[in-house]
């Protein structure tokens, strides 16, 4: 990998800047209430357009160049930074909700701002660090889901999503021809109380009550809710309604993220009443440069179901893998417009599926 690629994914820093950026056009324009949507314009109109300007990156590195960059502090050292960076936003975003002078449009765009923002720099970068082996990485990952009030994705996602993507059983695998609003309603029932459900069996099989202490979501529920009561002494009763709101909010992004990273595809039924193993097959792969590089290669998401634990920067890219037509920034708007997805997804669905061979 190139230094200036290695750099380039400081561009992740772009997103969080973007509230900031926000408050002050709020202050020093005629227009506050329309500078608090000025987050996502830049998410949802400017980056796509940047997206498409700048292109493609397939390159991979080779075995050994993945060995280097795997033990690179570089690379952890900007994920883990994102923790403090996530909790003193959203602290300041609290209050920034009821220090600016916004009508009600104003503080709506603040909240959906801020909870893309938080889905950005809260749950993706948990998703990179709740699958490595290391102590400390999988910690930060569960505080930064304590942030959006989703701890319940570090054990659904893991034991539960990884283990059965692309088939029925998954809750964040979107069907063919599904709509992205139902979608992500019974994700983000079925995802939480799956996540209770997956932690109740664990500790039954160590002859635990699900209510013991060592369970894990009764821990990261009470560090939500010390978030919670920070937010509420500093900023009252209003900060901490915003708190939870722009976690919703969080999820939601998240859960139209899965609707677009699965939708349509399937593991097929093995003679043996088992599916077949999960491959890059079975997730949709995105590889445009920029958005890349601003999620932490998030849209490699093909290899990330083969390998799991390969690091962001190690991913690889699939020509056979299932290929969308844009970054996640383009296909996120076009999801939220079920006509016009079905109209370009669907036909890529079903010739990705003429394609494939017979399971082994």
């Amino acid at each position: 990998m190139s230094r200036l690629k290695a750099l380039g994914y400081l561009l992740a820093f772009i997103t969080p800047a973007l509230m900031p950026v926000s408050a002050w056009l709020a202050v020093h324009t005629a227009q506050p209430n329309l500078a608090t949507w000025f987050p996502l314009f830049f998410l949802f109109v400017l980056l796509p357009l940047a997206d498409y300007a700048i292109g493609r990156d397939a390159s991979n590195p080779d075995a050994a160049e993945a060995e280097r960059l795997d033990r690179g502090l570089w690379f952890r050292g900007l994920t883990l930074i994102c923790l403090p960076l996530q909790l003193a936003l959203v602290y300041w975003s609290c209050g920034q909700f009821q220090n600016l002078p916004l009508a009600w449009n104003g503080q709506l765009g603040w909240l959906l701002s801020q909870g893309v923002v938080s889905g950005v720099l809260a749950i993706n970068v948990a998703h990179e660090l709740i699958h490595k082996s290391s102590k400390l990485e999988p910690l930060v990952g569960g505080l930064l889901l304590c942030s959006v009030n989703y701890a319940g994705f570090k054990v659904e996602h893991v034991r539960g999503h990884h283990l059965h993507v692309s088939t029925p059983a998954d809750a964040s695998s979107a069907r063919f021809d599904e709509t992205v609003y139902p979608f992500v309603v019974r994700a983000l029932f079925k995802n939480t109380r799956n996540a209770w459900r997956l932690e109740a069996e664990r500790l039954r099989k160590l002859g635990l009550s699900a209510w013991h202490w060592r369970n894990e979501l009764i821990g990261w529920s009470l560090v939500t809710l010390a978030f919670a009561l920070i937010v509420g002494v500093a900023w009252g009763p209003l900060g901490t309604a915003f708190f939870l709101a722009q976690g919703l909010t969080a999820a939601t992004t998240l859960e139209i993220i899965n609707y677009i990273e699965h939708y349509g595809l399937e593991r097929r039924r093995l003679d043996s009443g088992r599916y077949e193993r999960t491959t890059h097959l079975h997730s949709w792969n995105s590889n445009y440069l920029l958005t890349n590089l601003m999620l932490f290669q998030l849209q490699r998401h093909s290899d990330h179901h083969e390998t799991a634990r390969r690091r962001y920067q190690a991913l690889r890219h699939y020509q056979a893998s299932p290929q969308l037509p844009g970054g996640y920034a383009s296909m996120f708007l076009l999801a939220l417009l079920p006509p016009l997805w079905k109209r370009l997804i669907n036909p890529r669905v079903l010739a990705f599926r003429h394609r494939q061979p017979a399971p082994l």
